[in-house]
């Protein structure tokens, strides 16, 4: 069972913590229960919220000595540094190899506790400029919306905590498990882009024409010879046109698109599947197994073989 364990301060957003419980912290019928959810805070006891609520908290920072990972769900305000027993207790949990989380300014308690220096992180666009200037040591990319080192990760604003969280999931217990959780939620198992495409335009013009029905007609044909020119051909538009509205609206090119969507693919037939290599390639789209191996390696630093058998079991 793996621990998680909400780290949250007055006044402290419900919106950032409801993402991580509903992840780790909900019981689904059907899916075997893998994490333990609990909420700590420092001072135990009443936690004002910015919904205009209390929320009584029982325990303190001795949570985060028996967590597998601990989420910052936000810090407000953001000016309030956070204590010096709170910062030896996140780098405690570290130093001992539990996987430190932020979901939107949260990012501050961690770039406080020196766990950001010298490595990229992410936080929600509209703060990037004050997280930058308090911290010139990390390496901002107001871009993404999550940065995840392993033993350290970061999201974007609000909504892209449960990105982050889904990731996380989908890390430890693989593709399938999460993609459940995700439609339980009634949400995308991977959200496209970065978080610029959420952030007020110079031009509203800019976006010209969703991407939406040429990404579902070449999602359901990654098995066949979908390539640039015939998602242009598709469009109706030139590829130059294309590679502009992936940038814009996704953050990504076509071709690097695509590959995220067989890699995804693949992982899905690797745990629910028995197929051979060659033929999980074939269907979606890597032509072999040589091929493939190659570009799972490169996506996920291990190779399929290997992934299958951390992530075969089956999920109903």
């Amino acid at each position: 069972m793996h621990r998680v364990a909400a780290l949250v301060h007055p006044p402290q957003s419900t919106f950032e913590l409801a993402c991580t419980a509903e992840v780790f912290g909900t019981v689904r019928p059907g899916l075997p229960v893998r994490y333990a959810f609990e909420v700590c805070t420092e001072h135990p006891g009443p936690v004002p919220t910015c919904a205009g609520y209390d929320m009584f908290v029982t325990a303190g920072l001795e949570a985060l000595d028996r967590a597998d990972t601990v989420v910052v769900p936000g810090w407000l305000p953001t000016t309030e540094p956070p204590s010096d027993p709170l910062v030896r207790a996140l780098r405690r949990a570290h130093g001992r190899g539990a996987r430190i989380v932020s979901i939107c300014s949260g990012a501050f308690v961690l770039a406080h506790a020196g766990l950001l220096d010298g490595r990229r992180a992410t936080i929600h666009w509209d703060r990037a400029a004050d997280f930058a200037a308090c911290f010139p040591a990390v390496r901002l990319d107001p871009d993404m919306l999550y940065v995840d080192h392993g033993d350290v990760a970061t999201s974007a604003g609000s909504a892209a905590g449960v990105d982050l969280c889904l990731h996380l999931v989908r890390e430890d217990q693989g593709a399938r498990y999460a993609a459940h959780v995700a439609r339980n939620m009634v949400m995308p198992p991977h959200r496209e882009g970065g978080q610029l495409q959420y952030a007020a335009p110079a031009d509203p013009g800019r976006f010209d024409g969703s991407l939406a029905p040429l990404l579902e007609w070449a999602a359901e044909r990654l098995g066949e010879a979908v390539d640039l020119d015939a998602m242009a051909a598709h469009a109706g538009v030139s590829q130059r046109t294309l590679a502009r509205r992936f940038a814009e609206q996704l953050g990504t090119s076509p071709g690097q698109w695509l590959l995220g969507q067989r890699i995804a693919a693949a992982r899905e037939l690797l745990e629910g599947s028995d197929l051979p290599l060659d033929a999980v390639a074939r269907r979606v789209g890597l032509s072999s197994a040589t091929n493939l191996r190659r570009r799972f390696l490169n996506a996920l630093g291990t190779t399929p073989g290997a992934y299958r058998r951390a992530f075969r079991a089956d999920v109903k």
